[in-house]
């Protein structure tokens, strides 16, 4: 795929090669939906992450308090 995106054209010649074979009313969209997800990784690709830690230096804790109404149904608050 070069710099102007994939067309109607290769999104349906790529997706029947993957054997998901598209409507030809679809074409256009999933060009399009396909040339968005290229546009956001490349605006990631683009991010300096040299001095985030890495996820496994982060520790995730969630707190869940049920509460009881007295008639047997439960909410939890996180």
């Amino acid at each position: 795929m070069d710099t102007a995106g994939l067309t109607p054209q290769e999104a349906a010649r790529t997706a029947l090669r993957a054997g998901l074979p598209l409507e030809s009313d679809r074409h256009e969209a999933v060009a399009a939906t396909a040339n968005h997800i290229h546009s956001v990784i490349a605006t990631l690709r683009e991010l300096d992450f040299r001095d985030t830690p890495p996820a496994t230096s982060f520790m995730a804790v969630t707190a869940v308090t049920a509460v009881t109404t007295g008639q047997g149904d439960t909410d939890a608050a996180v």
